[in-house]
């Protein structure tokens, strides 16, 4: 599934028509002007995992930033939906390493 926003314009040209983008195949957005947010969800089966939500970009950027979260944290997890799910209580870790990848993040919720 791909993940679509719809992306908004403002112009005081009354003949202003903007592209709409939908399609993020071909759109990157630097990690810079990312605005993630990481979740802590402790009721996933009865295990703890963190979620990573807002990613804009296509499905590889999303499974590339997801393997580098599982690779350095040495836990498993998926991408679904356009999120990311780490197992275990490691948000504090995934916090630094998407610091030192240069995302933009804020904690949310626990």
């Amino acid at each position: 599934m791909k993940n679509k926003k719809k992306l908004s314009y403002y112009s005081t040209n009354p003949d202003f028509k903007p592209e709409e983008i939908t399609d993020f195949d071909d759109f990157k957005i630097d990690p810079k002007n990312q605005n993630l947010e990481v979740w802590i969800d402790k009721h996933r089966a009865g295990k703890t995992a963190v979620i990573i939500k807002g990613f804009i970009g296509n499905n590889d950027d999303l499974k590339s930033l997801s393997k580098i979260l599982k690779t350095k944290c040495g836990v498993g997890g998926s991408t679904k939906k356009g999120e990311i799910i780490i197992q275990g209580d490691v948000r504090d870790k995934i916090m630094d390493i998407l610091k030192d990848q240069g995302y933009r993040f804020k904690r949310v919720g626990g």
